[in-house]
């Protein structure tokens, strides 16, 4: 899905955006930037992996910095390292985060907003973003949620650094964080395990592997790509393409007879109260 045109967004370019991880996420997020036209020179990166950052800056033109430069020189902080070590890393950074008090990003999932302000020393210009892996090719959905303390400049900023690896939505309540996760942050896999039984279905049937393989991906692409620009919604489509007697009708009526509806209710479910109890087990450590 391409990036949201629909309201101007704020220059960043005079920004410094400084990025404590420089895994995957931070690297899309990177690439996105400077696609953008971000400076290069006003990205810092820290991350202990020296080669990782060695080829951030090779690839990109980044500074690499260590991880209180990072944070005395940065407008804008991006939290980009694992949940489970959000804790000490936090820790580690509150003093300069309370004296330079950048608006602070967090792209670490399951990690309560409450918990990272408390972690940081407290009242901080916090926004939680939660994207998906597709945004490691500029495709992806990323939802955010403010806390109090970001103001209206500060939630356009990072909209701006989000939007430049897909599509962004708010939400007003961070509770609804937690099935956000369970519907786009866990759904690439569910989309993966769909094209993974197309495939060996269709090879099931006699179709050559190879074959079965692109006809999978070039399906599901084309099919997601109708219900972006069409402007009828997927039950249409659905209609549409299902002929009264026909083989798509005998294939959905399988597919509606085994329950397909009700075990993605019961997936998305226990995805989101899976991410609640990882979300309790990472506040309380």
């Amino acid at each position: 899905m391409n990036r949201q045109k629909t309201e101007q967004l704020p220059d960043l370019s005079h920004n410094t955006v400084s990025f404590i991880g420089g895994g995957n996420m931070a690297a899309s997020l990177i690439s996105g930037l400077v696609a953008d036209g971000h400076n290069p020179k006003h990205i810092l990166v820290s991350d202990p992996d020296s080669d990782k950052l060695a080829a951030l800056a090779a690839r990109y033109g980044i500074q690499a910095a260590d991880n209180a430069t990072a944070v005395s020189r940065a407008d804008i902080l991006i939290l980009a390292v694992k949940p489970q070590v959000l804790q000490a890393v936090a820790h580690e950074l509150a003093p300069a985060v309370q004296e330079r008090r950048p608006l602070t990003i967090s792209i670490a999932a399951g990690v309560r907003g409450g918990d990272i302000d408390a972690w940081l020393g407290g009242r901080i210009a916090l926004v939680r973003a939660m994207p998906n892996t597709p945004a490691m090719i500029q495709a992806g959905a990323t939802v955010l949620f403010a806390t109090p303390r970001v103001s209206a400049e500060q939630r356009s900023q990072a909209e701006s650094i989000l939007r430049a690896v897909g599509l962004t939505r708010w939400v007003g309540d961070e509770g609804l964080m937690d099935a956000v996760t369970a519907l786009s942050g866990s759904g690439p896999a569910y989309f993966f395990l769909m094209m993974e039984a197309m495939e060996q279905a269709g090879v099931e049937l006699g179709i050559p592997a190879e074959t079965a393989r692109l006809l999978t991906l070039q399906t599901a692409l084309g099919a997601a790509r109708m219900a972006i620009e069409s402007s009828d919604g997927p039950a249409r489509l659905r209609q549409k393409v299902t002929s009264p007697g026909g083989t798509t009708e005998r294939a959905l009526g399988i597919l509606e007879q085994g329950g397909l509806r009700d075990l993605f209710s019961s997936a998305l479910t226990g995805a989101r109260d899976r991410s609640i109890e990882l979300s309790d087990m990472l506040g309380a450590k």
